[in-house]
């Protein structure tokens, strides 16, 4: 199932659509976040998944704990709107990149 949507989101992703009008200069990001968002989060929760079970059934509570912090720290970077967004235009920003 994860990656039948996997698959869906990359073909939409990747479907030729007929621009309206020529295309701006430069590189075009427009629904790259989206696109990113839509790949790896069925990943991402998978990942984490598996990785929580592997670390209790071992009893490292302590390794188990560390583990969901940095998990959730990680999700909010992939499900809260416009983070990834955000968190690029300040980097470009940070670098000089306009």
């Amino acid at each position: 199932m994860i990656l039948k949507v996997i698959v869906e989101n990359a073909v939409e992703a990747l479907a030729p659509t007929a621009p309206a009008t020529p295309p701006p200069a430069g590189v075009n990001t427009a629904g790259l976040a989206d696109f990113l968002r839509k790949f790896f989060a069925p990943l991402f929760l998978v990942v984490v998944s598996v990785v929580a079970i592997f670390f209790l059934f071992t009893r490292e509570i302590t390794r188990f704990v560390q583990f969901i912090i940095l998990a959730v720290a990680i999700g909010v970077i992939f499900y809260v709107p416009n983070v990834i967004e955000v968190t690029a235009k300040a980097i470009a920003g940070a670098l000089g990149i306009k």
